[in-house]
């Protein structure tokens, strides 16, 4: 494969309709750690009523809203008012990754989430918001190893469905989240 292929093959889709739907961003966060691995930086969303991501496993991030300049200020900003990492003063920006499509908390229409990643160069300890249940650093390398990847049974209307997912502990990290995790993986952005 030439230099030029790999290149365009390695480029984010971004959905073409996508300034026409609602918008929302995360941040995906990694640091090195001490023993010369690399960490990505998990939240477990707080448990609320109504909310059918309660409890989940994912990225710091939200929607935009008006006073966002872009979707990356978006990611930036959620990102701030959820742990209280400042990503414009410590974070040093990697990569942006494909725009995903879901839908809204409470309502079917689609919303589009598109993933940034950051490099984590700040020493401060992260503080969750009410929003936030836990945070946690998780080693890529257990996140990329065939043996921790599993099947989350996901209940629908249709049916239940086998999502894939990686297991980490009693985190179950599936949907969006696992999505971005492979595409982040595949990818290799992360720089040392």
């Amino acid at each position: 494969m030439t230099a030029k292929r790999r290149t365009l093959t390695m480029r984010p889709h971004k959905l073409p309709f996508r300034r026409r739907l609602t918008r929302a961003s995360v941040a995906l966060i990694y640091r090195h750690s001490e023993d010369g691995g690399v960490e990505l930086l998990f939240i477990r969303r707080a448990r609320r009523e109504g909310d059918p991501w309660s409890g989940d496993m994912a990225f710091p991030g939200g929607r935009m809203q008006p006073e966002d300049a872009t979707p990356r200020a978006a990611a930036e900003r959620e990102t701030f008012e959820e742990t209280g990492v400042d990503l414009i003063r410590h974070g040093r920006f990697q990569a942006r990754l494909s725009d995903l499509i879901t839908r809204h908390h409470s309502r079917w229409r689609p919303m589009v989430v598109t993933p940034y990643v950051y490099e984590w160069q700040g020493t401060q300890a992260i503080s969750p918001n009410y929003e936030v249940e836990q945070a946690v650093w998780i080693s890529l390398d257990y996140l990329a190893a065939k043996e921790n990847q599993s099947r989350l049974p996901w209940r629908t209307p249709m049916g239940t469905v086998n999502m894939p997912c990686c297991r980490y502990q009693d985190y179950c990290i599936w949907g969006l989240s696992y999505s971005m995790v492979q595409e982040l993986l595949a990818l290799d952005v992360i720089r040392n």
